[in-house]
C-alpha cells in the first residue's frame, strides 16, 4: 500500500510541475485591481437533505451566504495539490484546505511599484525567481500538505593557470629540439566547467524532522580543456599534440530514501538511502569524500545529539578528465561506519568514532587518455589486491574561546603485491591532524599540524606509509593551497594528487589503488580567515612541508640521499558573494611553491635549477 501511494504521489507531482510551467495563470504577475483581501459574493444556499424529504412544507427563506474571494499568495505558489473535502455551509466559517496557500493582500509598502532595490515583506513572483517564495524550491508543497519539490541548477566554471613539473619524452620526440631534460616547460592552462540540474522530491517537513521518503536525481554535463607545453602529457601518443578537449555527461547523484522508523518523540529516526550519493566520512574529509553508488543506513539518537551512519559502497569507474561517475563497475567495495556524539567532554565539542574497510580488487585499467592507472606503472606493475582497515578518532568544536579540530587514524591490512616493493606487504600506518584557531572580531587566526607516516624500508615486507581511500581534505588552506590543489607527477605516478595532502606515489586518486609504500608527509601551517566585509572573505596560508621518510622515494627513483625538506607553500584566496548569498560566488586563489632541497633532488634539471612554481585559479558558481 505504501509503495502504491509513493508511486501515485510521484506521478501526480510530475504532472503538476509540467502543468504549472505551461500555464501562465498560476504566476502572480500583477496585483489585483481591488486591493482588499476579499470581496464577498452572494450564493444561493444549499438545500439540506431534510428539505428534500419534506416537500409539503414551505421552506423558510434562508439568509444569504457570503463567500470571500481571497487574493493569491506571494511568490510563485503553483496550483494547490490539496483536494477539497467540504463546501462552505454558512457565512461564519470558511473551510480552507490548503494551509500553505493562504491569500495575502497586494501591498505596495512605499508606493513605488515594487522596485527591485527596495525591501518588501511580500513580493510578486515568477517561476524563474529564486529569491522569493517559489514552489520549485520547496516553499510550497507540490502535492497535498507535505510533498515538496526542490529544483536546483548550478553552473560551476573553473579557469586555472598553473606551473607544475611536467615530464618530457627525451628519448622519443620533443616539442622543442635538443630537449634532453626529464622535466620541461611547467606552464599549463586547464579549464573545467560543470552544469548540474538537481531535482529533489520529498515527503515530510525537513525543517525539523526527517522526510518520510525522498527521491533525487542530478544530471550533469561537463566540458574541459587542457593546454600544455610538452608532448605525451595529454596522451602517451606524441602525435596527439599538446591540447585536449573533452565533453562528458553523467547522472551525478541519484537515490531513493525512506524513513524506516521513529526512534522517539523528539524526531529521532532511522532511514535508508540507496543509489549514488555524496558522503564525507569525517569532519575534514581526510580518508573518504566522494559521490558514488552506495546503500546507507543513517539516523539520530538522544534528541539529535548523536548521529550515526553505516554505508556500503560499490564504486563505479570515473571519467578520467571530468572525474564524473561512469556506469562501469570499479571492482572496489568500501564499508564505512561512524558515530557522532555532540557535547563530548565539554559543551560545544563533537567527538567522532569511525571505521573504514576498503577492498580494492586486482585488475588492469587504462584511463580515457590511454595511460595505465591500475596497477601503478611503477616497479613490478602486476595486478594486486589491496585490503585496508581504518580505525579513526576525530573531533571538532571549541573549548571556551579556542576552536579545535583534530583527527587520528590507524590503518592495517595487506597488499598482495606492491609495485614499488615488488612483493606482498603487511599494511600498518598512522595519520594525525590538529588545528587550533581563535576568533577575534572579523578575523580567525589558525595554526595546524598534519602528519602521515612514511615507509622507512620498502623491502622489509611492512608498508608503513599512510594513504587514504578517496580523500578531499579541507585543511591547511584546502583548495587554495598549491600542494593540495596541484597534481605533481613523478615518472608515471603522482608525488601528490589533485585535492589531496598525501605524498603517496599513486597513479591516480580517482582510478588508481591506495599505495602504502610512500614517503609520508609532515606539515605545519599558519593562516588567517578574514571577513573583510559581509560580501568579501580573504583566506591566507603558509605551509611548511617535509617528507616523513624518503627511503621509498630513493628506491623508486634509484637515487641516494634525497633530503626530507620539500618546500614552502604560500597561498591567498578570495571568496566574494555580491548578493550576500550563495546564488553567485566568485572564488579566486593565488599560490606559490618555493622548493627546498628534497624537492630539488627530485626535479633539478641537468642544466639550471628548479624555479619557484605558481598557480592561479578563478571559479564562478551560479546557483538557482
Amino acid at each position: 500500500m505504501r509503495t502504491r501511494d509513493f508511486l501515485s504521489n510521484a506521478i501526480r507531482a510530475i504532472t503538476i510541475v509540467v502543468a504549472a510551467l505551461l500555464s501562465p495563470s498560476w504566476t502572480r504577475s500583477a496585483p489585483p485591481e481591488n486591493k482588499e483581501s476579499f470581496r464577498p459574493r452572494i450564493l444561493a444556499p444549499r438545500r439540506s437533505d431534510s428539505d428534500l424529504q419534506t416537500p409539503e412544507l414551505e421552506p423558510a427563506q434562508p439568509a444569504s451566504v457570503l463567500v470571500p474571494e481571497f487574493a493569491a499568495p506571494f511568490g510563485f505558489s503553483g496550483p494547490s495539490g490539496v483536494l477539497p473535502r467540504e463546501d462552505q455551509q454558512g457565512s461564519h466559517f470558511v473551510p480552507i484546505e490548503d494551509r500553505w496557500r493562504l491569500g495575502m493582500p497586494a501591498w505596495d509598502r512605499y508606493g513605488k511599484e515594487h522596485p527591485p532595490v527596495d525591501d518588501y515583506p511580500g513580493v510578486l513572483g515568477r517561476w524563474w525567481d529564486p529569491y522569493n517564495l517559489n514552489v520549485l524550491k520547496g516553499d510550497y508543497p507540490l502535492v497535498g500538505q507535505d510533498t515538496f519539490l526542490t529544483v536546483t541548477g548550478i553552473s560551476q566554471l573553473v579557469q586555472e593557470l598553473r606551473e607544475v613539473p611536467t615530464g618530457t619524452t627525451p628519448f622519443e620526440s620533443t616539442l622543442n629540439p635538443f630537449s634532453e631534460e626529464f622535466f620541461g616547460d611547467p606552464e599549463q592552462f586547464f579549464s573545467t566547467n560543470f552544469f548540474r540540474l538537481s531535482v529533489d522530491l520529498f515527503n515530510g517537513s525537513a525543517g525539523y524532522k526527517q522526510p518520510v521518503w525522498r527521491m533525487r536525481a542530478t544530471p550533469v554535463f561537463n566540458f574541459n580543456y587542457l593546454d600544455v607545453n610538452e608532448l605525451a602529457v595529454v596522451s602517451p601518443d606524441v602525435r596527439d599534440g599538446t591540447t585536449r578537449f573533452r565533453t562528458d555527461w553523467a547522472l551525478d547523484d541519484w537515490f531513493l530514501e525512506a524513513k524506516l522508523a521513529d526512534l522517539g518523540p523528539e524526531y529521532d529516526f532511522v532511514s535508508v538511502r540507496g543509489g549514488s550519493q555524496f558522503f564525507v566520512s569525517d569532519f575534514r574529509g581526510f580518508v573518504f569524500s566522494d559521490t558514488n553508488r552506495a546503500v546507507r543506513l543513517f539516523g539520530s539518537r538522544f534528541s539529535n545529539r548523536d548521529q550515526f551512519n553505516v554505508l556500503w559502497f560499490d564504486q563505479t569507474e570515473k571519467e578520467t578528465n571530468s572525474e564524473l561517475n561512469l556506469f562501469d563497475d570499479r571492482h572496489q567495495n568500501t564499508v564505512i561506519a561512524n558515530y557522532y556524539h555532540q557535547d563530548f567532554l565539554v559543551p560545544g565539542y563533537t567527538g567522532l568514532l569511525s571505521f573504514h574497510y576498503n577492498n580494492d580488487q586486482p585488475g588492469t585499467k587504462f584511463d580515457r587518455n590511454r595511460f595505465l592507472v591500475r596497477p601503478d606503472p611503477a616497479g613490478v606493475f602486476q595486478p594486486h589486491r589491496v585490503e585496508a582497515y581504518y580505525l579513526g578518532l576525530a573531533g571538532q568544536g571549541h573549548f571556551g574561546h579556542l576552536n579545535v579540530s583534530n583527527a587520528f587514524y590507524y590503518v592495517w591490512g595487506r597488499d598482495s603485491l606492491n609495485p614499488i616493493a615488488g612483493r606482498d606487504q603487511n599494511i600498518e600506518a598512522q595519520m594525525s591532524a590538529l588545528e587550533l584557531s581563535y576568533d577575534r572580531d572579523w578575523a580567525r587566526f589558525r595554526v595546524s599540524w598534519f602528519w602521515a607516516s612514511g615507509d622507512p624500508d620498502p623491502n622489509d615486507g611492512d608498508a608503513e606509509g599512510f594513504d587514504a581511500i578517496f580523500d578531499n581534505p579541507n585543511f591547511a588552506g584546502g583548495e587554495f593551497s598549491y600542494w593540495q590543489r596541484q597534481a605533481i607527477r613523478l615518472f608515471g605516478v603522482g608525488l601528490t594528487q589533485r585535492q589531496s595532502l598525501m605524498a603517496n606515489l599513486r597513479s591516480s586518486k580517482t582510478q588508481g589503488q591506495s599505495n602504502f609504500v610512500n614517503p609520508g608527509l609532515s606539515l605545519i601551517n599558519a593562516g588567517m580567515d578574514m571577513d573583510v566585509t559581509p560580501k568579501l572573505k580573504l583566506v591566507a596560508n603558509a605551509n611548511f612541508l617535509w617528507f616523513d621518510d624518503t627511503k621509498s622515494l630513493e628506491v623508486f627513483t634509484f637515487q641516494d640521499k634525497i633530503d626530507s625538506e620539500i618546500g614552502t607553500d604560500l597561498s591567498l584566496g578570495i571568496e566574494y558573494r555580491p548578493y550576500l548569498n550563495d546564488n553567485v560566488q566568485l572564488i579566486s586563489g593565488l599560490s606559490s611553491f618555493i622548493p627546498a632541497r628534497g624537492f630539488k633532488d627530485l626535479y633539478t634539471p641537468f642544466n639550471g635549477k628548479v624555479e619557484t612554481l605558481f598557480g592561479h585559479f578563478l571559479e564562478v558558481i551560479l546557483t538557482y
